[in-house]
């Protein structure tokens, strides 16, 4: 279990933990880009499905679930991460003390701000995703990077090179063209070509068709053939007279565009702020605290903001009407897991890696996104679309990457010439330059003394003592 590995709030180390052989950082960033895809596709089409109840499921209770889900995911974790430090004899109640302990002290408080707006972001993508297509959505939801920046720069202090302000503004222009309105005149492409196919109206039809009634079969294809070229639906609708016209009037829900750009550029918005905001919190802080403690407090004061103003406050005399769980299938329960799985990984990139590298990882799930949408949904894809996500990628890409740091210049090397012969033919030396070395030549040349006496020097006439004169004497 490698991945419990995590540092202390300071960020990944080089040989830090490893998944699998994979350094952590590469592994959650991978994690979270398919994550994220097929987060996107699920949640998108839990919304425009037939719900299978008599009501849709409500988001206020996806968002309280994807939150109990996260907090027993972490928890999990960090019981783990403690017992390994303790003795295997360590009772369950001294390490549910330990957990409290590091949950409610410290600066943990902090982060009831960031986990109030996740929460309301959490709520706004669901309301986006209801109507807006995945791809839409995941393009308009990279503004998220404009306002990470933004905040990197406010709260964090960090400043940031003119490459990274040119992708801010590359992708600002890309995210306008995106969500500009697409005219239905202008040439689309899309994969799905119904102009060959046949959709009986009723068995009766289907019956006279597959007899062998020629006439009627090519009077019912010329009529669909009639019926697309007006711009009808891909199936015609039924006389009113069968039963369950109610299913076929009411396909799926009703999408607002506009509601739906809206809540994804105020999602964007909560995501740029929390983001730095936890990272903040995670990386300058003095406690010991490890990343799945940090999860646990995200998602335990996530709680109450979903309770109290989700599941009580917007949709309480609903729930109170039709049950906590109605609309609920598998669909619903794969997307809640994905969502908490995906709150999880996103804290493990902010630790091991920061915002940057995370909203990069999402430029790869937009490709992913975009060809899944061609083949499950009928995308229809026109050239102003494709001309401003390909602005978004290629500014996502500008700004995670790494920034050019100037090399130092080539040193400078001294051109060694060939020599002549003449300057390579060796010189006779003179005893002087053969004679060796004797330490005490410079100790003398420096004019040290030693305990010997010296020896008179020339014309130096010796002065008898006073002694040797009283003798004389």
């Amino acid at each position: 279990m490698a991945l419990l590995d995590a540092p202390q709030a300071k960020g990944a180390m080089k040989g830090g933990p490893t998944l699998f052989g994979v350094p952590m950082k590469q592994a959650s960033l991978i994690t979270l880009t398919f994550q994220n895809s097929a987060l996107i596709l699920i949640m998108h089409y839990s919304r425009i499905m037939q719900p299978s109840g008599d009501h849709r499921y409500f988001t206020s209770t996806a968002v309280f679930l994807n939150e109990v889900i996260k907090l027993a995911i972490s928890a999990t974790f960090a019981l783990y991460d403690v017992s390994r430090s303790l003795a295997p004899q360590t009772p369950a109640t001294v390490l549910f003390e330990q957990i409290y302990h590091s949950v409610f002290s410290g600066d943990g408080w902090k982060l009831a701000i960031p986990a109030t707006l996740y929460t309301f972001e959490n709520t706004l993508q669901y309301v986006a995703l209801g109507n807006l297509d995945p791809v839409h959505f995941q393009v308009l939801y990279q503004l998220k990077i404009l306002t990470t920046a933004v905040f990197t720069v406010l709260l964090l202090g960090r400043p940031l090179s003119a490459k990274r302000w040119t992708a801010v503004v590359l992708l600002t222009i890309g995210v306008a063209v995106v969500s500009l309105p697409t005219d239905p005149k202008e040439p689309s492409i899309s994969i799905h070509d119904y102009s060959d196919h046949f959709f009986p109206r009723s068995m009766h039809e289907l019956g006279q068709a597959a007899g062998g009634a020629v006439d009627v079969a090519r009077h019912l294809t010329k009529r669909a053939v009639d019926g697309f070229a007006e711009g009808a639906t891909s199936l015609y609708k039924r006389s009113a007279t069968y039963e369950g016209i109610e299913e076929d009037l009411d396909v799926g829900p009703k999408m607002n565009y506009s509601l739906g750009v809206s809540a994804v550029l105020v999602a964007a918005v909560l995501s740029g702020l929390t983001g730095v905001y936890f990272e903040k919190v995670l990386k300058e802080s003095n406690s010991p605290v490890s990343v799945w403690t940090r999860n646990i407090q995200l998602s335990f004061y996530s709680l109450f903001p979903a309770l109290f103003f989700g599941v009580i406050m917007k949709d309480g005399e609903e729930i109170a009407k039709h049950g906590f769980f109605e609309g609920y299938n598998s669909v619903v329960w794969t997307a809640i897991v994905f969502q908490a799985i995906g709150g999880v990984l996103t804290s493990l990139c902010i630790n091991y890696a920061d915002n940057i590298a995370k909203n990069f990882a999402t430029s790869i799930s937009i490709v992913v996104s975009f060809i899944f949408s061609l083949w499950f949904f009928g995308f229809q894809v026109s050239v102003m679309f494709v001309f401003g996500t390909a602005l978004v990628i290629f500014s996502t890409w500008l700004y995670s990457g790494p920034d050019r740091k100037r090399g130092r210049p080539p040193p400078i090397s001294i051109v060694s010439y060939e020599k002549t012969v003449i300057a390579s033919t060796p010189r006779l030396q003179s005893p002087e330059d053969t004679k060796l070395l004797n330490p005490m030549d410079s100790a003398t040349s420096l004019g040290l003394s030693t305990s010997r006496p010296s020896t008179p020097l020339r014309h130096h006439a010796r002065v008898p003592s006073a002694r040797g004169k009283a003798r004389d004497e």
